[in-house]
Formats: structure tokens, sequence, C-alpha cells
């Protein structure tokens, strides 16, 4: 019996794989497309039993030659660029396509755990699991939002266990493939190691410079939320996956800064002495964000807590600092 994990040379696909690997698991079938032929080095430190690309594993799914064969699916493959316009491009590949998956693990009693979104909230700042809250801003947030209707709509009918896991904003190790939709705690980490110092935006939304405020949630946590569920096969259902805490983009630039003076033996500097210094700077705000932009984010993260999930969550002083080391020791390994 094979564990499937779809976008798995991907930023949260890899992790779980990885993860995974540390629970003695091998029989993973990584799914992906790796088009995007760099992605593959998230995968270079990993045991599989075999990797499909996307199209061949939806034929073996179709034509029914993995009947049987699955103990788990891993659902993490998507356009996740929430700039794309193609809207028929982004509903093939993140809704048909999950639409097919899914109906197959239904039907072998398969669990299915998948990728939703925050994005399907835009503006709302309620970030509650319900319609009432929801209102996408660009076609990715709407693909994901349809999918998990679908989900919604079909659910009574269902004796699998499917979850749907609507990450926040996701930061940490094997996200560098995903260039200008890696997380802004990799930016920092790149623009401060490059030239000195950060570029924020500046205020917009009704917040001030830097002061835009997302629930930033490290891939650590995401992974160990999505093994948990793995665990309690019985529980199902649409489950916010975020810290819980909204805190700023100048947060975690001051985070980015001090985790890269503390590796040099410098002390720790607070916002205002960044800003005196030119340590970050703020630039214009970019016309094409202009109300397609999540200015805060929050989940309300009460049904992961009600459902059972009681581990604490890494703030971002601690995810940043623990992800800029490993960049750091990463680097140095490869200048060794």
């Amino acid at each position: 019996m094979y564990f499937v994990v779809t976008g798995a040379a991907g930023f949260v696909g890899a992790n779980l794989v990885r993860a995974l690997n540390n629970r003695g698991v091998t029989d993973i079938i990584a799914v992906d497309d790796l088009t995007d032929g760099d992605k593959f080095m998230n995968l270079v430190d990993c045991e599989i039993a075999d990797y499909l690309d996307k199209d061949a594993f939806l034929k073996l799914v179709e034509d029914g030659r993995l009947d049987g064969a699955l103990q788990a699916v891993f659902h993490e493959g998507a356009c996740s660029d929430t700039t794309e316009r193609d809207g028929r491009f982004m509903m093939e590949n993140n809704y048909e396509y999950s639409k097919t998956l899914l109906d197959f693990c239904v039907g072998e009693q398969v669990p299915c755990i998948y990728a939703s979104s925050a994005a399907v909230y835009g503006s709302r700042t309620g970030f509650r699991e319900n319609p009432e809250s929801e209102a996408p801003l660009n076609v990715y947030g709407y693909s994901k939002l349809l999918f998990d209707q679908y989900v919604r709509k079909h659910a009574a009918e269902r004796t699998a266990q499917v979850v749907g896991l609507r990450y926040f904003n996701v930061y940490g190790d094997r996200e560098q493939h995903k260039g200008r939709m890696s997380s802004v705690a990799y930016h920092f980490f790149n623009q401060y190691c490059a030239a000195g110092s950060v570029k924020l935006f500046e205020g917009s939304g009704g917040y001030a410079n830097g002061e835009q405020r997302r629930d930033f949630i490290s891939v650590e946590d995401v992974v160990k939320v999505n093994l948990f569920f793995l665990e309690h096969p019985e529980i199902s259902g649409v489950y916010n996956v975020g810290t819980g805490a909204a805190q700023s983009f100048n947060e975690v630039a001051v985070a980015t800064v001090n985790a890269c003076r503390t590796a040099k033996g410098e002390g720790p500097l607070a916002l205002e002495d960044m800003l005196r210094q030119s340590l970050i700077r703020y630039i214009a705000f970019p016309d094409e964000l202009k109300g397609r932009y999540q200015s805060y984010t929050q989940a309300d993260v009460s049904a992961l807590r009600g459902c059972g999930y009681s581990d604490a969550f890494l703030t971002v002083e601690q995810g940043v600092q623990r992800y800029c080391e490993r960049l750091l020791q990463r680097a140095k390994n490869e200048n060794a």
C-alpha cells in the first residue's frame, strides 16, 4: 500500500514527503509536474517508491490501475500563483484535477487530505470556515473555494475521510523554487544577505508602512497538522491552518534581520533602529495588486482546536529565527 503526495516536489508536498520518511515511511508515490525542473532539488534527500508525472498519475487513476493500492492521499498539487489570470488553466489544474482525485479516494475509501487556502476569504475579516466569511479576490482563491464547496455539498454521502486545510501564509524550507511567490521571510532573507536591507510595501488598505498583517505559519506546523489528520481518520471537514495570530510584515522583517545579525555576532535591533539605519526600507505599493491584496488575515482556529489539535504554533519570532538559521547553514555548506 502506498501513500500518494501530489505536488510532491513543491513546497508543502516535499516537506510532507520528508516528514513521512522521518516516520519510516518510504512507500510513497510522488506526483508532480516537473516542467520547472529545478523543483527536483526538493526531493533529493527524500526516499520515494516512484515518481509519476501528474498526467500519467491521472490516467492510472482513471483507468483503475491504482485501485486497492493506496493507503492515503495528500493532495498538495495546485497552481498557487495568486496573480495568474488564466482562469481556464487555474480551474483545470486546481478544481477539475481535485474533483477527479477526490472521487477516486471516496470510491476506494482512501483518506484524502488536501490543500485549500486562506485566499478563499479575500478581503473579509471573519476567517471562519463558513460561506459568510468567503469572498475570494482572485481566480486562485475562487478555484480553491469552488472545490471546498464541492467537498461540502457531497459530505453527507461519504464515509471516507476528506479533510481540506486552508493554509494561511506559509513560510519555511523547500520554497526556493517558488520565485516571486516565495514567502516574505525568504525574500527578506535574500534581500538582506545581498544588499544589507529589506524592502516592504508602503501603507495600504488603511495600514501604515509595513503594518499590513498576515497570519504567518511555519511549514513545520503545517506538516504537523497534516499528520494529525492522517492519525485521526475519523475526522473530516474543512479547517483553517494558521497560528490564530496576525503579525505585521514589519515583524517578519525585524525577525529576519535579527536572525542574520545574530549569526554574525551582532546584537538585535528594534524596528525604529532598523529604520534609522536604513536596514528596512519602504517601497511604493504595486498598482497591479490594488484591490486584489489581502492586507489582513488571521485564522480562526477554533474548529481545528475543537477537533483535537492541541500543539502550540511557532510565532514569527520563533519560526523565522529557525528558518533563517537553516538558510544560513545551507549557504555555508554550499560555499564550503
